[in-house]
């Protein structure tokens, strides 16, 4: 082989092996906390792929020895076994929740705090009594732009019948200049 080759499957062993490390020191975690063996969490505590969970040899041997030593005793109380990880894995969801809970509380009333902030800012900058002239002038505005837009609306109406009245107009002193064409054409008759 070459020494590319050589170097490739030494390395694909040392990943192997970190990995199956990885593996022992997840399934002891498990065996300490009671926990169920599965695929699915091993493959997440150990930060490795199921697939390689299921091909490996060694990891499933791991995984089947430590599957055989979980089991309980028959005298043993299986339920208790169960119920402690079951209820210190709620329990952590439980403290991860209120924990995030808290941090958008605490986002959420900054965010109030500012915006109330921005508020009075604002009213502070305005005189006593001018929130009404402010209201009054308001108003005021909208009557004068109502009053525009009806005066501006008759002007167009006037516009348009100005228009209709200079091209009546145009036509009447083309038909009259259509009449006198043929007096200007034609020299007047000598007497």
């Amino acid at each position: 082989m070459s020494p590319r080759t050589d170097a490739a499957v030494q390395a694909r062993r040392q990943a192997t092996q970190e990995m199956l490390e990885r593996l022992q020191t997840a399934l002891a975690g498990a065996a300490r906390d009671h926990a169920p063996v599965t695929i699915a969490a091993l493959a997440r505590t150990a930060r490795v792929s199921r697939t390689f969970l299921y091909q490996n040899q060694q990891a499933r041997a791991l995984i089947e020895q430590a599957t055989r030593t979980s089991r309980p005793h028959p005298g043993a109380s299986s339920s208790a076994s169960r119920a402690q990880p079951a209820w210190r894995e709620r329990a952590l969801n439980a403290e991860d929740a209120l924990a995030q809970a808290q941090r958008e509380i605490r986002t959420q009333r900054t965010h109030i705090a500012e915006l109330l902030g921005k508020i009075r800012d604002l009213e502070h900058d305005l005189p006593e009594g001018s929130l009404q002239r402010i209201v009054t002038e308001n108003t005021t505005l909208k009557q004068h732009i109502r009053q525009l837009t009806q005066d501006n609306q008759q002007m167009q109406e006037r516009l348009t019948s100005a228009r209709q009245n200079n091209r009546f107009m145009d036509k009447r002193i083309a038909d009259l200049e259509a009449q006198l064409a043929p007096y200007l054409t034609t020299p007047p008759p000598r007497p």
